[in-house]
Order: C-alpha cells, then structure tokens, then sequence
C-alpha cells in the first residue's frame, strides 16, 4: 500500500490510496471463511459451505466491503501518525464505476479531498470586554410586583372599559376583506386612546390602525397575528366590542407570599421585597454573565487569524448534511457555520494546551443537580435515591450516550470559558437593570 499526500496549498490537499493484490488479499480471504462458518445455503450443512462457492456468490461484495474498510483504517492512520489538522473527515473523489472492474481488477487507486486546518495563536491579550454589575432599581421591581399581581389577579369582566382593559371582539377591515377575532390591549395604544375607553359590548370602534398601534410587530403582538399578516394591515378598522376583560390586581397577603414563593417561606412585606429583589438580581446575573461570555467568544473568534478551506467546507456541510439542508441554507447561514467551527478549534486549542479535563463523575454530577433543579428537588430524599439514579443512568445513556457526550462537551466548553476569562481583560460596570435592558435590548 501506498499513500502520498500532495498539498495543493495551504488549506486544501489531497490523499492518494494505492492498493496491491497483496493488501487486501489476506482480509478478503479471512471474510469469505467467516461467510463460509455462517452462511445457511441448502444443501449444505451450517458452517460447511465451501469458500469456493462463497467466493463465486458473494465474492464481488466482500472484495468491496473489504477494501472500503481498509481505506478507512488506513486513511485515519495516515492522518493520526503524520498528526494532520484537518477539517471534518476526508471527501472521497466521486469516481465513475465504470473505472474501476472488481470482476479482473487486482490494483486500485483512491483518491480523498482533505481541508487543513492551520496553526494558530490565541489573541487572548487582544480580547477586551465589559461585565455588567447590576444594580436592581426601584422601576424594575415595581415593574415586577405588577406583572406578578396581574399574573394572581382576579379577572373580571365589566360594563365599561377602563384604561389598561382588554377588549374582546370582532376586529375588520373598512375597505379589504380582512376580518379576525381578537384581543386588544388598551396599554399598547399609541393614539386615540379615548376612543377605546368607556365603551361598552356591543359598542362599535373606528380607528386607523396603524396610527392606534404602530408597525408591523406592535401589530402582530396585540392581535396575535403573524408579521406577514400584519404588514398589509393599514387604513381604517372597525372594531365590534364582544366583552370587556380586566384583571384586578392580588392584595399584597400572605397567600400571595405563598403562590410566588411556597408557603410561609416570607411572612411580611418587607421579607417579600427583599426576596424579589434577590431573584430579580440574580436572573439579570445570570443574563450579564451570558452576554459576557458571548462577546468573550465573539472577540476571540474576530481577532484569531483562522483561515478556513471555505470550498472544502462547504463541500464537506453539504455532504455530511444531504436531504437536511440545501447549499443555498449553506449559502446564507455560512458566516454562522465558519463562526462555530472557528470557535470549536479555538476550544480544543485551550484544552489541549492546558490540559483542561472533566471527569465521568463531573458529568453525572451535572447532570444530576439539573435534573434535580427540573423537578425543583433541593435534593433526593433518601428513599427516592435508588430510582432517580437509575432514572439518571437511564438518561445519560439515551441516544447510545449522546445525552452524556453533550453533558461532557458543555462541561468543557464552561471550563474553557473560565479559563480564557481568567486571562483576557474585563472591565467592571455598574448600571441598573432598566439601563441593562436598554443596552442589550432585553
């Protein structure tokens, strides 16, 4: 056997496989006894069919079979032992079958398309970004008693709307032919809102739709309708009033404490408060802390001087992805495509140059304290222990390991952003959640 590689330039390659009679013979010969051991062909005894007429009927298959499994042992080696970086697996050339006779033919030549991939160093010293501290202000957590208390309110439906009412009924069209049944919030009317207010059932509305809600999304939200519906929305609406649906605020009691946070675990006003303004800081932690980490792995990808064998890439997605996607999704979400490989090859960078590892228990270890978080479980009573670990077993080893394999690898990429995080520059900054969600658009 023969194997050359012929470097086009520095991203593309090519491997050559010659084969000799003498290569594959011995593999060949050791399938056809196994075929002649388990074959069951009348007239013959099991595991007395002769290799000869083995040979004759299935010879041709097993010569195929063989060969193919040799190449790709042989390929892999090739690559493990002359320690080629290479994108995704190697393309076969397509050959015609019309070259190659297995019937005579004793030499083969194979030929694969390789992308490398290049050596590259870690910008970690260019990388600069910003942590977001987030300091909970009183807008926020007024914002958050009124959802709450609108959330266990009382809805009620009176003879006349008020101001922050929702209305039910018949919404049509003047000139057109569009008519659906749908909810109006009378918060989100942007113009002539008295005309909504103090109405009654059966009361009919007219307004220029646009002017009362705004642009497409504004539009899709209030009626419930899709965007492409709502962009041929315009010019003057009737709207046929059905009912009149209004939410009275919870009382700030004891059994309000109790829905929102378990019985008796706050008992007073001022516990209450406190632990809303803890949740609430925490969830907005947990938010500064993702977009931290995302513009991390944005700056590391935008400064790393990657060159990637595009061509071959997209050759190697198309085929790896046939009948999912099309090469025109290819196409438009490839800048998505080149992002994530770039940042998989900077992940595997730290971990090898680090010796970041993670441990099977690590694993199971994670992946409990998140199934026991699914069912809001602090933990596992004692004589529940034997059946949720099996239950957890069982999960890890769905999709022949999958689930686990996916528990590991965000495992490690969480290692690997605390490790790049602890090296590049982060710049503290305080500002309040309504400020935070202006900025990000939260």
């Amino acid at each position: 056997m023969n194997i050359t590689l012929n470097q086009t330039d520095g991203q593309n390659a090519s491997l050559t496989v010659s084969l000799q009679e003498a290569d594959y013979a011995a593999r060949v010969d050791e399938q056809i006894k196994d075929y002649s051991k388990k074959a069951n062909i009348k007239g013959f005894r099991p595991g007395k069919v002769p290799a000869g007429l083995i040979k004759k009927m299935y010879g041709k298959g097993i010569l195929v079979d063989s060969i193919n499994q040799l190449l790709h042992e042989s390929v892999n080696n090739y690559i493990k032992e002359n320690k080629l970086r290479i994108l995704g697996e190697p393309l076969p050339e397509r050959l015609d079958d019309s070259t190659i006779n297995w019937d005579t033919q004793k030499e083969f030549e194979f030929s694969y398309a390789i992308g490398l991939l290049p050596e590259f160093e870690l910008p970690l010293s260019d990388v600069s970004v910003q942590k977001y501290n987030i300091e909970v202000d009183q807008v926020t957590v007024d914002e958050a008693y009124e959802q709450m208390q609108k959330q266990f309110g009382k809805t009620t439906n009176p003879d006349v709307s008020e101001a922050n009412d929702y209305l039910y009924g018949d919404l049509k069209q003047t000139e057109g032919e569009f008519e659906t049944k749908t909810l109006l919030p009378l918060n989100k009317v942007l113009a002539g809102a008295d005309k909504f207010v103090g109405v009654k059932p059966g009361d009919t509305i007219t307004f220029d739709i646009r002017e009362a809600f705004g642009d497409d999304a504004a539009l899709a939200h209030v009626t419930g309708l899709s965007k492409d519906v709502t962009k041929d929305l315009n010019g003057e609406f009737t709207f046929v009033v059905e009912k009149i649906n209004r939410t009275e605020n919870a009382a700030m009691d004891q059994e309000f404490f109790d829905k929102i946070f378990g019985k008796d675990n706050v008992t007073t006003q001022e516990e209450f408060d406190a632990k809303v303004r803890e949740v609430i800081g925490e969830n907005y932690e947990r938010e500064a802390i993702n977009i931290l980490d995302r513009d991390v792995i944005d700056q590391l990808v935008e400064k790393s001087s990657i060159e990637i064998p595009n061509e071959f890439f997209k050759r190697w997605l198309t085929v790896t992805n046939e009948g999912k996607i099309t090469p025109e999704q290819i196409d438009e979400f490839y800048d998505q495509y080149v992002k994530e490989l770039k940042w998989s090859m900077i992940r595997n960078k730290v971990v090898e140059e680090n010796d970041i590892q993670v441990k099977n228990e690590d694993v199971v270890e994670s992946a409990r304290q998140k199934m026991m978080a699914q069912f809001n479980m602090p933990e596992v009573p004692a004589e529940m222990e034997d059946t949720f670990n099996n239950f957890l077993d069982n999960h890890l080893k769905q999709n022949n390991g999958k689930n686990f394999v996916n528990e590991y690898e965000a495992l490690v990429a969480e290692k690997v952003l605390e490790f790049v995080k602890s090296k590049v520059t982060i710049t503290e900054n305080s500002i309040t959640a309504e400020e935070f969600r202006n900025k990000v658009g939260a």
